[in-house]
């Protein structure tokens, strides 16, 4: 693939899917022509008796501006209920303002969801004034990218991409990156279905791996899986290779597979690539800091309440352990703390993830994520779901798409049909 990423792109995918500006969802609701006079005991009152808990977007009052300078305010009873007769279905209180005030009821419509950008905030107010507050982030890159960070962001998903056709078959890869000093803390492919071998991950020390039983990525061909293409989210070209062997792609292969299987190979449903990259990060953490893992197993044997509530610095065992992950390079005398799972730190993927590799990217506390392909089976980032917007998780990531370039596109679809013609061959 070209060093060059002139062509590359990097889009924000949002947290609630974006509206067409001309399509604004609305709902009705009850409105009258008030007398200015009026108007601060009327909107007092209203917003006592019936407020709009739901839309508070919406401005109670719609200030028109007539012939001769006249002005005329319109104000916002409630909202209207369902039905033909909607006027007829006021509850009391309004009935009751309405005769104080010797009111004029009518129906009118209103926006249903607060305005995501100023575009759609000003189609809104052609229905009735709204309020837009732009959404404010603290994560670097939702309001765009320096061009260093897009040429690291670049490189990263370059790498993952790479890895993702590194073996022989296209799967999916992910590779987790320390944005603060731009180095990978760990990589990894899927391992859904694997040879029955007990072979460690060559990035990391056996010594770090505290289980055995751990499976090489070397993944094998899912014959049975339905071969259905799919379109490029944005883009007009279309990725005409079902890569079937994703396993974020069909979550769901792996059953299908392992009661048609004639082979001797592993099967699990979890080793998807994020999963399997938040293991390795473990390991490595664990590799790192092993006087806390001795305290940890420790606190095991007690209760909870006896536990501390925050981690205590220690001192680096191995300085060579550093030089072979790649961390930061440090000195006996030099204390690091062990950082809380992955926080702060940003994964890149070449498909979107399913609902369960980003729920595991969730509870590890991610700061982005990155992927070059939607996933319209299964995608919980965009495609199908919207995860990064779910308000009832406990922490919530940025998420972004990285549009290839066709060549870096055309690069995947060669490798894939150049196995599949040699699988072919083999079968012959």
């Amino acid at each position: 693939m070209n060093n060059d990423f002139g062509t590359w792109q990097i889009v924000h995918i949002p947290e609630k899917e974006p509206h067409d500006l001309h399509q604004q969802p609305t709902e009705n609701v009850v409105c009258s022509v008030i007398d200015p006079k009026n108007a601060n005991q009327i909107v007092r009152r209203l917003n006592q008796i019936a407020p709009l808990e739901n839309h508070r977007h919406v401005k109670r009052i719609h200030k028109k501006n007539l012939e001769g300078g006249k002005i005329e305010l319109s104000v916002i009873l409630c909202l209207a209920s369902e039905g033909d007769n909607q006027l007829d279905g006021l509850p009391p209180y309004i009935h009751e303002m309405i005769s104080s005030y010797q009111l004029s009821p009518f129906i009118t419509k209103v926006c249903k969801y607060a305005a995501t950008s100023k575009e759609e905030w000003q189609e809104q107010c052609k229905f009735w004034p709204t309020s837009y507050h732009p959404l404010t982030y603290k994560i670097d890159g939702i309001t765009g990218f320096s061009e260093e960070d897009s040429k690291s962001v670049f490189k990263f998903m370059q790498s993952a991409i790479e890895l993702a056709k590194s073996d022989g078959l296209v799967v999916n890869a992910a590779v987790i990156v320390d944005p603060s000093a731009k180095q990978i803390i760990s990589n990894a492919r899927d391992q859904v279905f694997a040879w029955n071998t007990c072979e460690v991950d060559s990035d990391i020390d056996s010594s770090c791996i505290r289980k055995p039983g751990l499976f090489n990525s070397r993944s094998i061909s899912t014959g049975s899986a339905p071969r259905e293409s799919f379109h490029l989210n944005g883009s007009s070209n279309q990725l005409k290779q079902p890569f079937t062997s994703v396993s974020c792609l069909y979550p769901w292969q792996w059953a299908e597979q392992q009661s048609q299987s004639q082979g001797s190979y592993y099967c699990h449903p979890l080793r998807h690539a994020a999963i399997v990259a938040i293991e390795s990060s473990a390991a490595r953490d664990r590799c790192l800091f092993p006087s806390e893992v001795n305290i940890e197993e420790r606190y095991l044997e007690f209760d909870n309440e006896s536990a501390p509530a925050k981690k205590q610095k220690t001192i680096c065992a191995n300085v060579e352990d550093y030089d072979k992950l790649n961390s930061h390079s440090c000195t006996s005398n030099q204390p690091f703390e062990r950082p809380y799972l992955c926080t702060g730190y940003d994964i890149y993927l070449v498909w979107e993830p399913c609902t369960m590799c980003a729920m595991a990217l969730v509870h590890q506390r991610i700061r982005r994520i990155f992927y070059a392909f939607p996933n319209p089976n299964a995608g919980a980032l965009g495609s199908v779901h919207r995860l990064q917007g779910e308000k009832s998780l406990n922490h919530h990531y940025a998420v972004f798409r990285v549009l290839l370039p066709e060549e870096g596109q055309h690069t995947l679809r060669k490798c894939c049909t150049e196995v599949a013609e040699t699988e072919e061959i083999n079968i012959c």
